[in-house]
This record gives C-alpha cells, structure tokens and sequence, in this order.
C-alpha cells in the first residue's frame, strides 16, 4: 500500500575514532568545515549505508550495485534479468539516474536527506603512517579519524514523489529499522565507532504540510571538549515545544533513543521529554 503522508525526519549519530566521510579531494581526511570546526557527512553517505544494510541483511535487489560501473550498465542488467526500476527498493526510496537509447532520464526520490553536521566543535586526530600488504608489496598511507564528533542529519520523505517512484508503506518500515540497525552493522576499519543516538519519524497528517528543519531545536549544553556520548547534554525543551505547537499537522512520531543520551540536567531522555500529546511508536531494534 503507497503511503499518502509526508514524513519529517531528526537522525543523530556519533563516531568516536572515526572517519565518518572521508573527502577523496583531500587525502580521504573527514570533511570538515574548518571555519567552525564542524564535521560533515554527506547524504551519500547515509544513503550507502542504508542501500548496504537493505542489501546485506533483508536481501533486497538495487539498483546501485558495486557489480555494475555505470547506469546505462546497470540497466542492460535489469533489461537482461526483465527487472524494473520500481522493483528496486533503492529506487523507490531515492529515485535514480538511468541512461537509455543515448539520453538520461532521472526519477527524483521520495526520500531526502540533508547533508549531516556536527553539533560540536570536532577536533581531528593526528594522523598515522598504516601500511597494507598486497601481492606486488606494500602500500603506504595515512590514517585520518575525528576524536569525537556528535552528527545531526535532517530528512523528508514526500508522499506525492513517491507515487511516481512506487513507494510503499513497508519500504518506509524497512527504512525505520536502517536508520537504526545499518551504521553499527557496518563493521570496516574505519567505521567502528559510530553509534545511533536518537531518530524521530514525524509522521504528518495527509495535506500539504511540512515541518522545518528539526535540529534547530535541539542544543547542545557544551560544544567544545567533548570525548564521548557521556559528555553529551542535549536540550530537547525546544523540540517538544515545537512539536506541541504544530500538533495539528502531526499524526505520530515514531522513535529511538538510545538509553545513554541524557539531558542537561544528566537525566536520561525518555520520550515524554520530546513529546506531550502526540501519539508516539517505538521503533524495535
């Protein structure tokens, strides 16, 4: 069944010793934006890590594929195999760019994220010489990693989009469970570290109604300095205040939260902190 309300969405990770998106035009060092010091992830990346757990661990076909090197390559593939673009759950969740008979054609997505940034102020670990063994000898480079950086990343997914991409309720399920389980089930070198703190699904009713950007209501107490989620003290007083004015246009808000986010008083967060009078859903993890 096609899902006929828009969705807005709060997603907060953080990475300890990490690189959580290397910058390939600079030596692969985290991306950063250097004049506030603040960590960047772009939504590439949280799209990787969702098509891979999709992939991996519920054995769903993409459409971006490490197999195929091109999309006119990819969909000689799915024309071999008589596959559709809306058979694949990647396209129904993010669209995608086919190129056929010597033209492109782009299916936007019903699914967007903004590019994620730190709440914190991230400092960087030096970096370290590592060396890799391969048949024709060794390879030498650099390790670069932030020490501690605190991630928020906004969403939407826009219902009237996903009629044309196929969307379906179950594939907005499937997403719930990604945004929880697919950053620490990816396991690389360079990405253990990285733990899911809070997600919020803002389900709205059906109509043309949208909310802003969610982490402009949520604060961090200290931004400097900080090591681990225990140094974390989030001000959430903002973001129930918001909800609760805008309860109207809501019709739930699934969620997760990590049991060891805590609020500025040091007080765990529970969801009665986020939310008042608004219907609520757990999402199991």
């Amino acid at each position: 069944m096609m899902t006929k309300s828009n969705s807005e969405m709060l997603y907060i990770y953080d990475a300890v010793r990490t690189n959580p998106n290397g910058d390939m035009d600079n030596q692969n060092k985290p991306r950063m934006d250097y004049d506030d010091m603040t960590n960047l992830v772009s939504d590439v990346r949280l799209k990787r890590y969702i098509r891979d757990y999709l992939n991996q661990y519920h054995e769903k076909d993409l459409f971006i594929t490490d197999e195929a090197k091109d999309a006119k390559e990819r969909g000689a593939q799915l024309k071999k195999d008589k596959q559709v673009h809306k058979d694949l759950i990647d396209v129904r969740l993010f669209g995608a760019v086919f190129a056929e008979e010597g033209a492109n054609s782009h299916l936007t997505g019903p699914v967007q994220f903004t590019w994620g940034s730190s709440l914190n102020r991230v400092e960087l670990q030096e970096s370290k010489t590592i060396t890799s063994s391969f048949s024709s000898g060794e390879g030498v480079g650099k390790d670069h990693r932030v020490k501690y950086s605190f991630l928020g990343f906004s969403g939407n997914i826009n219902a009237k989009v996903g009629e044309y991409s196929g969307l379906i309720k179950e594939d907005i399920k499937l997403l719930d469970k990604a945004m929880v389980e697919a950053i620490p089930l990816s396991r690389t070198r360079s990405k253990v570290g990285q733990t899911p703190r809070l997600y919020l699904r803002v389900e709205l009713k059906e109509g043309n109604y949208f909310l802003k950007d969610l982490r402009e209501y949520i604060e961090l107490g200290e931004k400097e300095g900080l090591a681990s989620i225990k140094d974390i003290k989030l001000d959430v007083e903002p973001l129930k205040n918001y909800f609760e004015l805008n309860k109207k246009k809501i019709s739930k808000i699934l969620y997760f939260i990590d049991d060891s986010l805590c609020k500025i008083d040091g007080s765990k967060i529970a969801i009665e902190d986020i939310v008042e009078s608004i219907k609520t859903e757990e999402i199991e993890a």
